[in-house]
């Protein structure tokens, strides 16, 4: 009778981490890619401005395409400067408006009809007495 070979048992998968080093770029290029989002959503304000409300929105599409591919947050202040439901370039006045109403800014796209809601807190020195 021949002799069976060992049989070796299944290897187990290895339990990696959410965000593997493989995929996350190299710290000089989420930096470059960084700067560029940022002098994206200034132009896009200066498009905005000027009436180029198509190359304006296409900044803000650009500056997320950067963001995705570098797995990169974009900031507070300039993710807030987006419509989140149709990405087009938030203005005040030209292309959305914004009311203050019951401790929350709310804006209203006029490309969707959307309406977005920002909550905020007050600051003062009356807030940071009651914090205490």
């Amino acid at each position: 009778m021949p002799a069976k070979k060992s049989e070796k048992p299944a290897k187990k998968p290895k339990n990696r981490p959410v965000k593997d080093s493989r995929r996350q770029k190299p710290a000089w290029q989420q930096k470059i890619a960084r700067e560029r989002i940022a002098i994206l959503f200034k132009e896009a304000e200066k498009q905005a401005k000027a009436g180029n409300l198509d190359l304006s929105n296409r900044y803000v599409q650009l500056a997320r395409k950067i963001g995705m591919r570098y797995q990169i947050k974009i900031a507070k202040p300039l993710k807030r400067k987006f419509c989140k439901y149709c990405y087009s370039y938030l203005y005040p006045g030209l292309t959305c408006s914004q009311r203050v109403k019951d401790k929350s800014i709310i804006i209203k796209c006029f490309s969707c009809k959307k309406i977005i809601r920002y909550p905020f807190a007050k600051t003062g020195p009356k807030r940071e007495k009651q914090a205490k």
